[in-house]
């Protein structure tokens, strides 16, 4: 999310502003959230996506516009979601979560691509927000429901696979159907976490600034999911055909000129996030020419770790991690020490040499840099 906010606005405010966040938006492990929904609601949510958030006065037609397949897959069977399901996801929707997902106010430290970053309407020294979440325990049900009802498809199907905690089945197979209509219904329920999420975000901004959100300028640059299977038209040698691209810690990149990226960034190129650590670096780049011959339009979703949770906290031992962020410009605030510990910027690869590398590859290329300057975790 950009803002009309520039760091001077920002600094005299910073700590309160984190502090707040942390105070008023649901985060970590057993965190309930501020929107309570019935399993009526969450199956029209989970069948609507971000309209259904719309029709409640709390999503734009901007918000709507501005998320990936505008904030709802087609397709998705809510009724394919089991309770236990629905019944861990009823006061999840709208909360940050535990492990890597945070929500992190950055500035833009520089531009790579003035004419990109102008049709993303950002520019150096702007105030920015990164959310980044996900469908919270009712995806992760989702999945676990999954995982015990495939795990005799590989055989029925004559399948070998080489680890017996792996799963599949053929897309058309009625098992393949009944995971993915409950994975897009997974996935709506994540756009709209991610919606309710901004929302107050924004919220908290004016709280803290004293001005409407609006008038901050807080307006939704993108938001697109990392962790999917969808079925996309692409070329395979000299042939048109149906594909099924599972993105798993990626996310798409699609070029300039695809139908699927919305009108007022076609001519640009779909805007591509990766997140790097609390302590570096994010970046904006655009989806690449080369992304669909190369990855059938995908790039990496994030910088990557280099060090396990439990590596990294053993890691951490004797130091004081949120004291090293803050001596390093950045205000962290997480409601749990291990959950800084695991998530602290030595965990992961340098961010600056993995877009390079997608960069140089063609799949994405370099739009923005943004610097971390506060941040909450679970």
């Amino acid at each position: 999310m950009r803002t009309n906010l520039s760091l001077a606005d920002i600094e005299p405010v910073l700590v309160r502003l984190i502090n707040q966040l942390l105070r008023d938006v649901p985060v970590g492990v057993g965190q309930g959230g501020n929107h309570i929904f019935s399993p009526a609601e969450l199956r029209m949510l989970m069948q609507e996506g971000v309209p259904f958030l719309k029709s409640r006065g709390l999503a734009t037609d901007d918000d709507v516009a501005l998320t990936e397949a505008e904030g709802r897959i087609p397709d998705a069977r809510p009724e394919l979601v089991s309770d236990r399901a629905l019944a861990r996801g009823s006061d999840q929707c709208g909360t940050v979560g535990a492990g890597n997902h945070f929500i992190e106010v950055q500035v833009v430290d520089r531009v790579e691509d003035p004419a990109a970053a102008a049709a993303f309407g950002l520019h150096a020294g702007q105030i920015c927000v990164l959310i980044h979440s996900g469908s919270r325990g009712l995806g992760y049900q989702v999945c676990d429901d999954s995982l015990r009802a495939l795990r005799d498809a590989p055989t029925k199907y004559g399948m070998s696979l080489p680890d017996r905690q792996l799963v599949c089945a053929p897309v058309e197979s009625p098992e393949g159907q009944h995971y993915l209509g409950a994975m897009r219904a997974a996935a709506n329920y994540a756009f709209c976490n991610r919606q309710l999420l901004m929302w107050q975000v924004r919220e908290v901004f004016a709280r803290v600034l004293g001005k409407p959100w609006h008038s901050l300028g807080m307006e939704l640059l993108y938001d697109v999911a990392h962790n999917i299977a969808k079925i996309e038209k692409h070329e395979v040698g000299d042939t048109s055909k149906d594909v099924c691209v599972h993105r798993k810690g990626a996310t798409r990149a699609f070029p300039a000129g695809h139908h699927d990226i919305p009108d007022r960034y076609r001519a640009t190129g779909q805007p591509v996030i990766i997140p790097g650590d609390m302590g570096r670096a994010s970046w904006v780049l655009r989806g690449g020419p080369r992304s669909m011959e190369r990855s059938f339009g995908t790039t990496c979703h994030g910088a990557g770790r280099c060090l396990s949770r439990t590596a990294a906290t053993k890691a951490a031992r004797g130091r004081n991690i949120q004291d090293e962020l803050l001596r390093g410009g950045v205000v962290a605030r997480c409601r749990s020490l291990d959950g800084l510990a695991e998530e602290q910027p030595l965990a992961y690869k340098d961010v600056d040499i993995v877009v390079d590398v997608v960069h140089r590859a063609g799949l994405s290329l370099k739009v923005a840099r943004l610097r971390p300057l506060g941040v909450i975790k679970g």
